[in-house]
């Protein structure tokens, strides 16, 4: 883990000369939580559909020095062969970065009307029983050529994954992570998402500083926050705020998401070029953020590169109860 240190605030000493002084921190304010290693923040690479943008991905990162925890996939297990997978864990497993792919089917791309309506209806949750065991089984076969982290889009499917790795259907070392679509805005909930099984949750970018120091009161589970986010989530950009961010937030996966660029879910080789280099682009947005961060003084706190469980979360009981058959006429 890097140390820590005191940054400073951008352009605060200029500013303070001709009579701007920029506000106290106050200490109630920060996170007390981090990462079981000690670290307050972690990197994430969003939206790395396949192989080959793994492959853009790891090259990048090592031409520009940008140190990754993880990569995650947003078109979902389904949408990949066994051997795209199986390449896809070795070459993350070489260098110690974890690989997350998201489980399907999912209600936007089902025939449910209502999601296609202005309020959106169900949004990304799976309909009915055939979509939750369409999700369980990409989380079997995934986990089954070595995966170790599944993102989410459905509170039950959160609670079902987590109930089939405390039986041992999935392994016990199995990450579950909550998507930005779903994700929560009050500490109430985001705390629930811990209780179901999530051992790390993506919050939606717009939420003030503020918020980040209310979820911090209610729950220690890793935040994931998309730095720079995509179009469909806001585009925001908070690059400034990062050091704050994490003072707030920590335990925090900074993710490198990427504005003004075309939705690629799901992905096919129709979109090879944009999906290719978005994931280029994607490393040098977290170069960026990362030289903002050394910069101001901010850039210590970082996890180990390799680490990646959460640490002990709070969890609602699994006991399960067997379900009554049927009575016979």
């Amino acid at each position: 883990m890097t140390a820590r240190s005191i940054p400073r605030r951008p352009g605060a000493e200029a500013l303070a000369r001709i009579g701007h002084r920029a506000p106290d921190d106050h200490p109630a304010d920060a996170s007390p939580h981090t990462f079981p290693d000690g670290g307050t923040w972690r990197t994430e690479i969003p939206s790395v559909e396949g192989p080959e943008a793994l492959a853009v991905v790891l090259k990048e990162s090592a031409r520009l020095d940008v140190p990754v925890h993880r990569v995650s996939q947003g078109s979902g297990v389904w949408m990949l062969t066994d051997a795209d997978i199986t390449e896809m864990v070795e070459s993350c497993a070489e260098r110690g970065i974890e690989l997350c792919l998201f489980t399907g089917p999912r209600g936007t791309w089902d025939i449910g009307a209502a999601t296609r309506t202005d309020s959106g209806g169900a949004g990304l949750r799976a309909r009915g029983h055939d979509a939750l065991a369409g999700c369980v089984e990409d989380a079997l076969r995934a986990t089954a050529l070595g995966v170790r982290c599944l993102l989410v889009a459905d509170e039950g499917v959160l609670w079902t994954l987590h109930r089939l790795r405390a039986d041992g259907l999935l392994p016990s070392g199995t990450t579950l992570k909550v998507s930005a679509l779903i994700g929560p805005v009050n500490p109430a909930s985001y705390a629930v998402y811990e209780r179901l099984g999530a051992d790390s949750v993506n919050i939606p970018s717009d939420l003030a500083l503020a918020h980040f120091t209310e979820i911090r009161r209610a729950s220690r589970a890793p935040m994931d926050l998309y730095v720079e986010a995509p179009d469909d989530l806001g585009g925001y950009i908070r690059m400034y705020e990062t050091a704050e961010l994490i003072r707030r937030g920590a335990p925090l996966y900074l993710k490198f998401g990427l504005s003004k660029s075309p939705g690629i879910y799901p992905y096919g080789a129709q979109l090879r070029d944009t999906a290719l280099a978005g994931a280029r682009e994607r490393v040098r947005r977290g170069r960026l953020v990362l030289d903002l961060l050394a910069r101001h003084g901010a850039d210590g706190g970082m996890s180990p590169l390799g680490s990646r469980l959460p640490g002990p979360l709070h969890r609602f009981p699994t006991t399960t109860t067997a379900v009554p058959t049927p009575a016979k006429d």
